[in-house]
């Protein structure tokens, strides 16, 4: 299949005009509003429900609705929660109280170790027939893929690597969103160690067209209409975006987070498990360097998660970068800010200028 006629198909398969995605992300930076802003401009929308309850993906994917008639995505992590551990919380509630000391907060406390939500927000899901679903960390049984088949919901899922490309084309997918090294937030790695998986995008991008007949969708690091032309000629069938769009206004993210993405004039992400007890990339800021050489204190997803969230939600709200998770892909240098329609206008009159000047 070539690049173009992958396009094509999955255009056609989405529902949308162009082939360009935005990243589902969970947490404050993903909002109906923004999602529903791309959709309607063309693209297709993404909402990550992996930190909500069923009932509030239910009315999320409601408002949807009301807010666009377009496809749209609902993402959530299939995995990636970890069971009972031996690790002493008491070092990382000392290191974390000391966040909380400088923003004024009360001590910690050690929050439980949650169980994984999935089947329940699945069900959600299920019920509301989203037009597409997407998911990260793992991989749904085959029973609850079929009923999202059944359903008439489209279904992606993340690799990033050839073997889990693979394997999720064995699950029936319809589709695999390819996650380079350059991305930014949470790696979706589940089928070998995290550290493997660090595949440049372009490298993945090649292996994986080879290897499946499925759609693939390039994302990691893509910021502008440049970048999206270069990932279709290498086979991409079309192209996820998640930092570009963080400093837009429909964007739930904090002032001090989208202005942490728009002053980054290098790329100064790591990848850190800090905040979230699972490898994520990121600016690096005041409390990544205090969790340095510390990471055997870390405690797993998503109990790590839950015990930084008091202090994420407070230097967001105080307008101090120095304690969020200011997740960012490589291309962060060249963030920008605008509405997330016009953003879809420029990357697409950049997609054209680069096949112009190509030709």
């Amino acid at each position: 299949m070539t690049a173009n006629s992958a396009t094509e198909r999955l255009l056609r398969h989405l529902g949308i005009a162009h082939p360009i995605l935005l990243s589902p992300m969970a947490g404050a930076g993903g909002t109906p509003e923004l999602a529903a802003a791309v959709s309607e401009a063309g693209g297709l929308g993404a909402w990550g429900g992996a930190y909500a309850k069923p009932e509030e993906i239910a009315a999320t994917i409601r408002q949807m609705r009301t807010l666009t008639r377009r496809p749209f995505n609902i993402n959530l992590f299939a995995g990636g929660y970890a069971g009972a551990h031996a690790i002493d919380p008491q070092p990382m509630l000392d290191l974390v109280g000391k966040a909380h000391a400088a923003l004024g907060l009360p001590p910690p406390v050690l929050p439980p170790l949650p169980r994984d939500p999935f089947n329940e927000q699945l069900q959600a899901v299920l019920e509301e027939r989203p037009p597409v679903f997407s998911f990260t960390f793992g991989l749904p049984s085959a029973a609850q893929i079929a009923a999202l088949k059944t359903r008439d919901i489209l279904v992606v899922g993340t690799a990033t690597t050839v073997e889990e490309a693979v394997r999720l084309e064995q699950a029936g997918v319809d589709a695999i969103a390819a996650q380079g090294a350059e991305g930014g937030a949470h790696r979706g790695t589940f089928a070998g160690p995290f550290e493997s998986s660090m595949v440049p995008l372009a490298t993945l991008l090649r292996d994986t067209c080879a290897r499946v007949k499925l759609p693939v969708i390039a994302c990691g690091g893509l910021m502008d209409g440049r970048d999206i032309a270069a990932a279709l000629r290498l086979g991409a069938a079309a192209v996820q975006l998640g930092t570009a769009f963080l400093p837009c206004p429909e964007s739930g993210a904090p002032a001090a987070y989208k202005q942490a993405l728009l002053n980054a004039k290098q790329d100064t992400t790591v990848i850190t498990r800090a905040f979230s007890g699972r490898p994520a990339r990121g600016l690096t800021n005041r409390f990544i360097a205090m969790a340095s050489g510390k990471e055997e204190f870390i405690l797993p997803f998503r109990q790590q998660n839950d015990l930084t969230r008091p202090m994420r939600n407070a230097s967001g709200q105080k307008g101090v970068a120095d304690y969020i998770s200011l997740w960012a892909g490589q291309g962060v240098a060249r963030s920008r800010q605008m509405p997330a329609a016009s953003l879809m206008q420029t990357l697409l009159a950049e997609m054209s200028a680069t096949e112009v000047v190509r030709a």
